[in-house]
C-alpha cells in the first residue's frame, strides 16, 4: 500500500485513496483468504496463540454462541475481560452478528460496572471469574455469563461457527460503545462504528510505509489501543503480540525476546535501570506520548530505535502522528502532522481561525469519527458542531503542519488575569531530575483571583524539603514567566488516576475546605 520511499503526503494520498472493507469481519475474511497458516496473534503469558484461519472460525463460534445466549444485531454486551484471547473473539464476535461491545475497565468497581451496564442498556454482562465479587456488591439486573469456569468453554465449545448470523453489515454499523474515563465527572459513551476502527487500524498500519510483522499490545483491550493494534496486525498480515498487562520493567525484555517491530512505548520503561537487552530489538517504530521533550533523544540513544509522538483520543481514533522520517522533530514536543482521513483547526473563543503560531482549541473531522455521546444529546451537541469535533485541548499549529498541545482548555488557571496553561508549567518542573510528576491546579486567591498549586512526587532519594522547593523555584524562574510559577507546593506519594492512568486532578482536591493544606507556601514561607 505505501513505501518508506514515498513522502509523507503521498502516503496520505495513498490511504485515503485505498479500497476500504465494508466492516471489521469482512477485513478479517480478506487477510484469511491471502494467509490461512499465519499467526495473528500470541498471548505470551497464556503460552496461546492462533493463526488468522483460526481466529476467524473461534470469532465466529463466539458469535454463534451469543446469538444462541438471544443477542442480536443492534443489541448491546457488557464485556470485563483481561487481556485474554475470549476479549478480542468477544469483540469480533459481536462485531461479525452485528452487536455491540461495551468494553469495561477491568479496575472498575461495582458502582462503575454497574453504571456502564446501566448507561448502555447492555443485555448481557460477559465477566471474568477474576472480578466476579463485584456481583455480589451490586444490584445488577441483567443476565451474565462468568468467564473462565470450565464450564464456560464447554458451553462455547458447543456452538457451532457455521451457525453465527451473518446480517448484513455497512461502515457505519455501531460496533462498539467505548466510555471515556475523563478527569471530570461521569464516563460517556462514545459511539465507535466499523468505520472508526477500520480507519484506525488502516491509518497505523501504512502511515510510515513499513512493514511490520509483530506487534505488542501490553495496555487492557478494555481501553480502545489494543483493539486498532489487532486491525494494524491484520491489515499488515502481521502478528498481536499480547502480555497479560503493562509492566514498565519488563518492558524493554519483551522487545528483545519477542522480536517486536512496533509498540506504545511508556515513558516509565525509560526510568527502569539500564540492562543489557535495552537496545537488543528489532523495533522500527515506537509511538510515544506526552513524553518530556529533553527525555525524547535521550530514548532513542538508550534503546536503539526511532521514538515518534502520535496523538488520538477515543472521539477521533488517530489524530496526528509524526512522520518516521522528521528526525528534525525530535525532542521538539510536537505529536505531529495531521493523520490520513483527518483534518484540523486551530481557532479562538468565537471560532475564528488563528494563525500559525497563534494558541486555539483544536477542532477536528473527518470520516469515521465517533457518532456522538450515546443517550447524550446535550453533550453531543456541544462536542459535535458543524461537522467539527470540539476537542477542549488547546493547540498551537507551526508554519509546516505540525501541532502542538498546550494543555486542556479548561485546564487553565487565571493569575491577575494572566492565563496560565497547566500542562506548560507542568512539563517544565517534569524535566527536573528530581520530579517524577507534577500536577497543577487553581487555589482560589481574594486579591489574584487564583493561585498556582504543585501536587509532586518524587524520583526515589528525595526528600521534599524547603530545600528543593528553593531549587524548583530557582529552576522555574529561569525557563518561566514569573506569574506561572506555583506558589503552593505538596509533596505526595502518588497521585491518583483515573481508570485511563490519567492523573485525576479532582481528587487531589476534593473534600478539601482549604486548598492550601499541607502545601509550602513560598510567599509567606511557612508550611500551611
Amino acid at each position: 500500500m505505501t513505501t518508506p520511499d514515498q513522502s509523507p503526503a503521498d502516503r496520505r494520498a495513498a490511504i485515503e485513496q485505498a479500497p476500504m472493507p465494508n466492516s471489521i469481519p469482512a477485513l478479517l475474511d480478506e487477510a484469511v483468504a491471502d494467509c490461512p497458516e499465519a499467526t495473528l496473534w500470541e498471548f505470551f503469558d497464556e503460552g496461546l496463540s492462533a493463526t488468522f484461519a483460526e481466529v476467524r472460525r473461534d470469532s465466529m463460534r463466539m458469535g454463534a454462541f451469543l446469538a444462541g445466549e438471544g443477542i442480536w444485531q443492534g443489541d448491546r454486551v457488557a464485556v470485563m475481560l483481561p487481556n485474554i484471547p475470549e476479549m478480542p473473539l468477544t469483540w469480533l464476535g459481536l462485531g461479525r452478528i452485528g452487536a455491540v461491545m461495551v468494553p469495561v475497565n477491568t479496575r472498575s468497581s461495582a458502582r462503575e460496572l454497574a453504571y456502564a451496564v446501566e448507561n448502555s442498556g447492555a443485555r448481557l454482562l460477559l465477566i471474568h471469574e477474576d472480578y466476579a465479587d463485584l456481583l455480589e456488591e451490586g444490584d445488577l439486573d441483567i443476565e451474565v455469563i462468568i468467564v473462565g469456569p470450565p464450564d464456560w468453554d464447554k458451553r462455547v465449545s458447543r456452538a457451532d461457527a457455521a451457525k453465527c448470523p451473518t446480517p448484513r453489515l455497512d461502515r457505519d454499523t455501531l460496533v462498539n460503545i467505548q466510555y471515556t474515563s475523563g478527569t471530570t465527572g461521569l464516563p460517556k459513551g462514545c459511539l465507535l462504528t466499523h468505520r472508526y476502527w477500520l480507519t484506525t487500524g488502516m491509518v497505523n498500519a501504512w502511515r510510515d510505509g513499513l512493514r511490520l510483522r509483530r506487534i505488542l499490545a501490553t495496555t487492557p483491550f478494555t481501553y480502545m489501543d489494543p483493539q486498532w493494534l489487532l486491525l494494524m496486525a491484520i491489515y499488515q498480515r502481521g502478528t498481536l503480540v499480547v502480555g497479560r498487562k503493562q509492566s514498565a520493567t519488563r518492558f524493554s525484555g519483551w522487545l528483545a525476546d519477542h522480536r517486536i517491530d512496533f509498540c506504545l512505548f511508556p515513558e516509565a520503561a525509560s526510568k527502569q535501570p539500564p540492562a543489557p537487552h535495552d537496545n537488543q530489538n528489532v523495533v522500527k517504530r515506537a509511538n510515544i506520548y506526552g513524553v518530556r521533550a529533553s527525555a525524547h533523544r535521550e530514548i532513542e540513544a538508550r534503546f536503539g530505535f526511532k521514538a515518534r509522538e502520535a496523538f488520538g483520543m477515543t472521539e477521533i481514533g488517530s489524530g496526528m502522528y509524526v512522520p518516521i522520517e522528521a528526525e528534525d522533530m525530535i525532542g521538539s514536543g510536537s505529536c505531529g502532522l495531521a493523520s490520513p482521513f483527518r483534518e484540523t483547526r486551530i481557532v479562538d473563543d468565537n471560532g475564528q481561525d488563528l494563525p500559525p503560531g497563534e494558541i486555539g482549541e483544536l477542532l477536528i473531522k473527518g470520516p469515521g469519527i465517533f457518532q456522538g455521546y450515546y443517550n447524550n444529546p446535550d453533550a453531543t451537541a456541544k462536542a459535535i458542531r458543524d461537522g467539527w469535533f470540539h476537542s477542549g485541548d488547546l493547540f498551537r499549529k507551526d508554519e509546516n503542519g505540525f501541532h502542538y498541545i498546550v494543555g486542556r482548555k479548561k485546564d487553565m488557571i487565571r493569575r491577575s488575569g494572566e492565563n496560565i496553561a497547566c500542562r506548560e508549567v507542568e512539563g517544565v518542573l517534569r524535566d527536573m531530575d528530581q520530579i517524577e510528576e507534577v500536577a497543577l491546579v487553581p487555589v482560589p486567591d481574594d486579591m489574584r483571583g487564583e493561585e498556582v498549586k504543585a501536587f509532586l512526587t518524587l524520583q526515589d532519594g528525595h526528600t521534599g524539603d524547603e530545600a528543593l522547593i528553593d531549587q524548583i523555584v530557582s529552576y522555574a524562574e529561569k525557563r518561566l514567566a514569573s506569574f506561572k510559577v506555583p506558589r503552593y507546593f505538596e509533596f505526595i506519594e502518588e497521585m491518583p488516576r483515573t481508570p485511563s492512568f490519567k492523573v485525576a486532578k479532582t481528587a487531589l482536591t476534593k473534600d478539601r475546605d482549604d486548598q492550601r493544606t499541607s502545601a509550602f507556601d513560598r510567599v509567606d514561607q511557612i508550611w500551611r
